[in-house]
């Protein structure tokens, strides 16, 4: 096939940014930035690329979508699939060294290769944070907050956090089932969302009446407070009723920093990362069919990392968060000084004072102009200054 014909084709799911959108993205990128420092959490970066057998292998993204190459010495490596793993590779490696908690954000590229075209960007940037080596619900309410504060930041004004606890789903499942295997057929139903699925399937199991009841209850424990007193009663053992009790916890948290009216408990919640160990979100918003953002409590990820930690964190999807915002163009006021060879020294003058004025100039040469009409419509003012040199004032 000719070469020509990939000329101006992308990979699959790669995008371009064009001007417009890039502006857009930073302002939504600098004012969530802004609010996430001022809460203490402190910016990082870690490489593009990391080890399969480390980060690759932690990351809990499925094996299929991690892009993969071999470096010159034979080892494969990996575009990061996600940010919790490396940042939890290098609070393991370097920064967890006193017990005490870590607050590290990032915002960064991710990578996850697609099978085939069907919207999805391969690479895509998150912004987010970890709360590491804290194991208290007050930590998991602080992340929680921490995001609502950073949308709200970034002009989002209509959206809503499900909060659940992925314990609770898998001790119902397992007092019921009795296996992981069965559990995990219903898990994927509900990650889907897919409830006509979930019923048709749990009517089709071996199971009392009752326990069919029970797996069907749990469809309805999604809303306000009741939700949880609901799922108390439906579940039996202690793992169970301690994962109520947590999310009882964080709901007082959250009532106390201002914010629970944002929330919803979704008891039926879980998630395809399999890192989560106890309290886990997810954020919608509307005129958008998926989750914007997500995040969650991952007690185990680090012990991966030989330095056992609870931590918290969450990540948000600019491209996603900027489609809810329903913004098409950032208008940029960019002036232009348009001027002639015999002007060149007072036009350099002229920019550099608007450029310390915090303007943005664009500074360009008569000649160098094929259609003048075209060109103003783009650079709003334009100050000419043109000489006695052909091209008159």
């Amino acid at each position: 096939m000719s070469k020509k014909l990939f000329m101006f084709e992308k990979p699959l799911g790669m995008r371009d940014t064009l001007p417009f959108l890039y502006e857009i993205k930073k302002r939504v990128r600098q004012a969530m930035i802004r609010e996430i420092e001022t809460w203490g959490y402190e910016l990082i970066e870690t490489p593009t690329l990391e080890y399969y057998e480390t980060v690759g292998a932690a990351s809990a993204i499925d094996d299929h979508q991690l892009f993969k190459l071999l470096d010159q010495q034979g080892h494969t490596l990996v575009l990061r699939p996600d940010m919790t793993a490396p940042i939890a590779r290098l609070a393991a490696s370097r920064l967890y060294k006193d017990g005490n908690p870590l607050r590290l954000a990032y915002n960064a590229n991710v990578f996850r290769a697609q099978q085939r075209e069907g919207g999805r960007p391969a690479e895509f940037e998150q912004i987010g944070v970890e709360c590491i080596g804290d194991g208290t619900v007050a930590a998991d309410a602080e992340v929680i907050s921490v995001m609502i504060a950073a949308l709200k930041q970034a002009g989002l004004r209509h959206f809503t956090v499900a909060i659940g606890h992925i314990g609770y789903v898998n001790a119902l499942f397992l007092e019921i089932l009795g296996n992981e295997e069965r559990a995990s057929v219903l898990r994927r139903f509900l990650y889907e969302k897919n409830y006509v699925g979930y019923r048709e399937h749990v009517k089709s199991l071996p199971l009392s009446s009752i326990d069919q009841k029970r797996l069907l209850q749990l469809l309805q424990l999604r809303g306000n407070d009741q939700t949880m007193e609901n799922a108390r009663e439906l579940v039996h053992s202690e793992e169970g009723k301690r994962a109520v009790d947590e999310l009882c916890e964080l709901s007082s948290a959250l009532r106390l920093y201002g914010v629970n009216d944002a929330v919803k408990i979704d008891m039926t919640l879980v998630s395809h990362m399999s890192y989560y160990t106890g309290i886990l979100f997810e954020v919608y918003a509307e005129h958008v069919g998926f989750p914007i953002g997500n995040g969650g409590r991952y007690d185990e990820l680090l012990e991966k990392f030989s330095r056992k930690a609870p931590a918290t964190g969450f990540g948000i999807r600019v491209d996603r968060l900027i489609e809810a915002l329903g913004e098409t163009e950032e208008e940029v006021a960019i002036e232009c000084i348009v001027f002639s060879q015999e002007r060149f020294a007072e036009a350099l003058e002229l920019a550099k004072t608007k450029r310390q004025e915090g303007k943005r100039v664009v500074l360009q040469h008569i000649l160098g102009i094929h259609d003048i009409d075209a060109y103003s419509k783009k650079y709003q003012p334009i100050t000419y200054l043109l000489g006695s040199d052909g091209k008159g004032e």
